[in-house]
C-alpha cells in the first residue's frame, strides 16, 4: 500500500491510503466502490456564501475591505468570526437579509458613513446575490446579531 500526502486548504497534511482497484469478486461481495460506507449521508442542499463589506453606498462604488466565508451545510464552517450563530440568523427569516433587523441599542452614532456588505453564493442549493447599506459600522452591527459583524 502506498501513502499520498497532500495539503488541504488549511495547510494541514492530508494523507491517503491508495489502494489497488478492487477485483470482480470483492464488488460481487458487495463492497462498497472508492472507499465509501454503506452508510453515507444522502446529498444535500449546499450553503456558502463570501461576504464582503466596503465603505460606500453601494458595492459599485465600494471596494472591498473585508471579505470571510461562510458554510452552512452540510456542517459550519469557514472564516467568520462567529459562524454558528451567523448561519443560523438568515435560517430564521427564510434566507432573506432584509428581514434582519436592527437590535435596540442607545449607543449608535447618527454619523453617516454608509458601509455595504455583499453576500454572494448558494444558500439551501439556490444562488443568491445581494447586497445592503447601512449609515454606518454602527447600524451594520446591530442587524442581526452575528451575520454581518465580521
Amino acid at each position: 500500500m502506498s501513502h499520498t500526502t497532500r495539503r488541504a486548504m488549511t495547510g494541514a497534511p492530508l494523507t491517503v491510503a491508495v489502494r489497488g482497484p478492487l477485483t470482480g469478486a470483492a464488488l460481487a461481495a458487495g463492497a462498497p466502490a472508492g472507499g465509501a460506507t454503506a452508510a453515507s449521508p444522502g446529498p444535500h442542499a449546499a450553503s456558502a456564501l463570501v461576504l464582503t463589506l466596503g465603505h460606500g453606498v453601494n458595492a459599485t462604488n465600494a471596494a472591498p475591505q473585508r471579505a470571510v466565508t461562510l458554510s452552512c451545510a452540510p456542517s459550519t464552517a469557514g472564516t467568520h468570526p462567529a459562524a454558528g450563530p451567523a448561519c443560523a440568523e438568515p435560517a430564521r427569516v427564510q434566507g432573506d437579509p432584509a428581514g434582519l433587523v436592527a437590535t435596540p441599542s442607545g449607543g449608535r452614532t447618527r454619523r453617516y458613513d454608509p458601509v455595504v456588505v455583499t453576500v454572494p453564493g448558494v444558500r439551501d442549493g439556490r444562488r443568491i446575490a445581494g447586497e445592503r447599506t447601512f449609515g454606518n459600522d454602527c447600524v451594520k452591527n446591530a442587524h442581526g446579531v452575528a451575520v454581518f459583524t465580521f
